[in-house]
């Protein structure tokens, strides 16, 4: 009987795509799922879970990113400056007026690999808020998301 071997992508088998993804009315959650993916690699054959094959992704137009329901004013995100009595918090209403781009930084990494694999995959991502990206070089391909839109409110 022989035994099927099981195939472990090299190095130099890995090719890396530049996607570029507007996220113009399309909701948070269904944005960052479908980008983490494409950080990942889980779209191409050769996956492997414990390889980084995943492409570029540049995202713009964060500032439009929407949410549903009360999350506007009942999302708040956390941060610490590492001391005491350091704790910072602040809506999603807030944050997109002043830093649109961390939002969805934040949804994305948060559905990564919490490892050095994971921080690699993210150093693949490029957020910026409006439609201008200083990419043009790479010739990112347009990527449609399967995620429907929300009207803007």
């Amino acid at each position: 009987m022989k035994l099927q071997k099981t195939f472990t992508p090299r190095p130099g088998d890995i090719e890396r795509s530049w996607w570029l993804v507007d996220a113009t009315d399309v909701p948070l959650g269904r944005l960052a799922s479908e980008v983490a993916q494409l950080l990942r690699g889980k779209h191409k054959a050769k996956f492997s879970a414990h390889m980084d094959l995943g492409d570029h992704v540049i995202v713009v137009n964060a500032e439009k990113v929407v949410v549903t329901g009360t999350k506007m004013d009942t999302k708040t995100y956390y941060r610490h400056s590492g001391y005491p009595g350091g704790l910072t918090e602040s809506s999603f209403r807030k944050m997109q007026a002043t830093f649109p781009e961390r939002i969805v930084e934040k949804a994305i990494n948060g559905m990564l690999p919490r490892n050095r694999l994971g921080r690699a995959m993210g150093r693949k991502l490029k957020v910026y808020a409006g439609p201008n990206h200083p990419h043009v070089g790479q010739a990112p391909q347009p990527y449609t998301l399967t995620a429907r839109k929300v009207e803007s409110r």
